[in-house]
C-alpha cells in the first residue's frame, strides 16, 4: 500500500480576478461602451479539452520533459517517470508525445514560467514539468505541473511523497491527472490487470495466474501452474484488491479468495458444474454465480461473511455469466431459455427478466461498464467471434473487434477502455496464440498488451488505493 500526500494546489497561485470600479451612473454608460470594444478586440483562449465522445479524436499534441533533478540519480529518476508518462497518454490514443529531440529550451527551473513561444513553435498544446527530489530514510518528492500553452495558464500543480521504489506508480498517477484535466474524466493508468499466463501445447497447456500493472511492468505469477486456474476477476470495490478465481482440484472446480496486497488465499467452496469464476457484487461483501445443480443451472449469490446462498433463478434453461450493474441494483446474464443464447437483466434479488439482445448470432459473457451507461459483450455469429457493447435496454449495438476468437471482456475503471483476448491459429495441427488487447469506444485504438507468453481472461482492477 502507497502511503503519498498530494497537495492539490496551484504552485504558482491564481491570477487575480477583477477590479471593482466604483463611478456614477452616467459615466458607467460611457465605460461599458469602451470596455465593450476592447473584449471584441482581444481573442479569447479557450481553454485546453478534448471531446472524448467523438467517433474519432485527432490525438493532442503535449510536451511532456524529463523531471528535473540535483544528483544524478534523481535525474534518472525523472527521465523514466517522463518516459512512462508519455508511454501512457500515448497508448491512450488521445495524445502525441512530442519527440524530446525538437524541444528548443526546457527551462531548468520550475520557479519560471515556461517560454510559451518556444512550445507553440512545436504545436505542443500541453505541457508537462516536474521535478523529483530524494529525501531521508528512501522517500522520493516529486512536483507536477500541467501547463496550456495556448492559454498561458497553469492547468494542475501537485505534490507527491512516497518511498524511491514507487516512482513508477507516482508516474501513472499523473499520466491519470493530465487525462482527466483534459478529457474531463477519471484516468485509468493507476490500475493493473490479473490473467491467465499459458504455455505448453495444446492439450498440454500450463495456466498460472499471473499479474502486472496496466502498461505490463511489474509483472509476476500468482500461481505455479500445478493446477489449472481459470477466469480471474477483481473485486470492483475500490477499497479492495481482492480477486476469485477458479482452480481444479481433481475434476471438482474450486473457488478461491485471493487477496493481491497480502498474498492470502481462502477457498470459497467446491462448485461442481460451475464453468467461471463468481463475480462481486460493487461493495466487495457479495460473489454472484452460476452452478449446476440438480441438472440444471441457476445463478446464485452468496454472502462471502456468512456464506449464505441465495438463488436468484428458477428456469429450465442454463443461465450463466452473471454480473452486477455497478450501483447493485440488476443482473445482466446470458441464457437459452428464448431458444438461442441471448442477454437478460433481472433485479439483483431475482424475479422477472427482460431479454434485451435481438441482433442475430449469440451473445455471451455480458459485463456491466463501471459508469452504469453500457453493457460489453461476446457475439458469435457468421462463423466469427466479436466483442461489442450495447445501451442498458439493448439499443445502440456496436461491435469493435473481431477475429477467429475474441472473448473475455473486461473493462477499465472509467469505462472507456476495454481489454479482452483473441485467439489466433499458427497451424493445421492446432497451435495456436492468445494475446490481450484494449480497445476504446470508438473502436479506432486497439492495441495489444505485451505479456511474456500467451494470455487469456483478463480482469481490470480499479484505481488502486
Amino acid at each position: 500500500m502507497i502511503s503519498y500526500k498530494s497537495k492539490i494546489q496551484d504552485i504558482l497561485g491564481k491570477n487575480p480576478g477583477g477590479v471593482m470600479i466604483k463611478i456614477n451612473q452616467h459615466i458607467g454608460r460611457i465605460f461599458f461602451a469602451v470596455l465593450l470594444l476592447l473584449i471584441i478586440a482581444v481573442p479569447a483562449r479557450a481553454e485546453l479539452r478534448v471531446d472524448i465522445t467523438r467517433g474519432v479524436v485527432k490525438p493532442i499534441p503535449v510536451a511532456v520533459t524529463n523531471l528535473l533533478g540535483a544528483s544524478a540519480k534523481e535525474q534518472n529518476i525523472g527521465r523514466n517517470i517522463a518516459n512512462v508518462i508519455k508511454a501512457d497518454l500515448v497508448r491512450s490514443g488521445l495524445f502525441a508525445a512530442i519527440d524530446s529531440k525538437a524541444f528548443i529550451d526546457v527551462e531548468n527551473s520550475l520557479n519560471t514560467v515556461p517560454k510559451f513561444g518556444n512550445w507553440r513553435v512545436l504545436k505542443a498544446q500541453a505541457l508537462s514539468q516536474g521535478a523529483v527530489q530524494l529525501e531521508a530514510g528512501n522517500k522520493l518528492k516529486v512536483q507536477f505541473r500541467l501547463w496550456d500553452v495556448f492559454a498561458e495558464q497553469q492547468m494542475v500543480g501537485r505534490v507527491y511523497s512516497t518511498v524511491a521504489e514507487n516512482w513508477r506508480r507516482i508516474a501513472h498517477i499523473i499520466a491519470d491527472a493530465i487525462y482527466k484535466r483534459v478529457t474531463g474524466e477519471n484516468g485509468y493508468f493507476d490500475t493493473r490487470v490479473v490473467y491467465i499466463a499459458e504455455t505448453g501445447r495444446g492439450d498440454r497447456r500450463i495456466k498460472r495466474l499471473a499479474i502486472m500493472d496496466q502498461d505490463g511492468e511489474n509483472h509476476h505469477f500468482l500461481t505455479d501452474g500445478s493446477s489449472l486456474v481459470l477466469t480471474p476477476r477483481f473485486s470492483p470495490s475500490p477499497s479492495s484488491q481482492e480477486i476469485t478465481y477458479m482452480s481444479y482440484h481433481g475434476k471438482v472446480p474450486r473457488v478461491y479468495l485471493f487477496n493481491i496486497d497480502t498474498g492470502r488465499q481462502e477457498l470459497l467452496g467446491d462448485f461442481p458444474g460451475m464453468t467461471f469464476a463468481p463475480r462481486f457484487s460493487p461493495d466487495g461483501n457479495k460473489v454472484i454465480m452460476s452452478v449446476a445443480k440438480d441438472g440444471n443451472t441457476e445463478i446464485y449469490t452468496m454472502d462471502l461473511r456468512t456464506r449464505a446462498e441465495k438463488r436468484l433463478t428458477n428456469h429450465s434453461a442454463i443461465d450463466t455469466s452473471p454480473h452486477f450493474s455497478p450501483d447493485g441494483k440488476r443482473v445482466v446474464f446470458n441464457s437459452d431459455r428464448s431458444g438461442t443464447q441471448q442477454l437478460y437483466v433481472m433485479g439483483a434479488n431475482g424475479g422477472r427478466a427482460k431479454r434485451i439482445s435481438f441482433g442475430r448470432g449469440r451473445y455471451a459473457t455480458p459485463v456491466w461498464s463501471p459508469r452504469g451507461d453500457l453493457i460489453a459483450f461476446t457475439k458469435i455469429t457468421g462463423g466469427k467471434f466479436f466483442i461489442g457493447v450495447m445501451d442498458i435496454d439493448g439499443k445502440g449495438e456496436r461491435l469493435l473487434a473481431e477475429g477467429f476468437l475474441v472473448e473475455s471482456p473486461t473493462w477499465a475503471p472509467n469505462g472507456r477502455v476495454i481489454m479482452y483476448f483473441r485467439e489466433t491459429p499458427i497451424s493445421k495441427k492446432g497451435g495456436k496464440v492468445s494475446k490481450l488487447y484494449s480497445i476504446d469506444l470508438t473502436g479506432y485504438n486497439e492495441r495489444e498488451m505485451v505479456t511474456p507468453m500467451d494470455a487469456s481472461d483478463p480482469a481490470w482492477s480499479p484505481l488502486i488505493p
